[in-house]
């Protein structure tokens, strides 16, 4: 039992802390005029490359209708750009223009940064060592 009640308790810090930091480091990059389901969808772009409208609403976990209003925004900003899909004629394929490229990589930057900084001024030697051994630990759940 004892076990258990330390697995929940370390299931809650986990999610608690890491929702924390996750919305600190949006509001490091938050660009005015976007939503953080646009920086989503600009940041999965620039790492999964070229997709579908509905490839991105279903990786999104959105409804095609709302992946459609969050492209047009992106579109307007002249962040992505959209072509026929050479495989199907009717869909699609969304990708980054350099603008957008520029902008996801500014706004990592800018939280690679921060986080570098803050670990740096905030920490001992000791404690990122432990950081880092924790992270090693955590990254175990990805493989389970």
């Amino acid at each position: 039992m004892e076990s258990e009640a330390s697995a929940v308790r370390a299931a809650r810090e986990v999610r608690v802390v890491f929702g924390r930091l996750r919305r600190r480091l949006r509001e490091l990059a938050a660009s005015e005029d976007l939503t953080p389901s646009q920086i989503s969808v600009l940041t999965r772009l620039d790492k999964g490359g070229p997709a579908t409208a509905s490839g991105l609403a279903a990786a999104e976990r959105v409804r095609p209708q709302s992946m459609a209003a969050t492209l047009a925004v992106l579109e307007q900003h002249a962040l992505i750009l959209r072509r026929p899909d050479p495989a199907d004629g009717r869909r699609q394929v969304v990708s980054l223009t350099d603008e957008g490229l520029v902008r996801v990589q500014g706004g990592r930057q800018a939280r690679q940064e921060w986080l570098a900084r803050e670990l740096d001024q905030g920490f001992t030697e000791d404690e990122r060592e432990a950081i880092i051994r924790g992270m090693g630990l955590l990254d175990r759940l990805n493989e389970r």
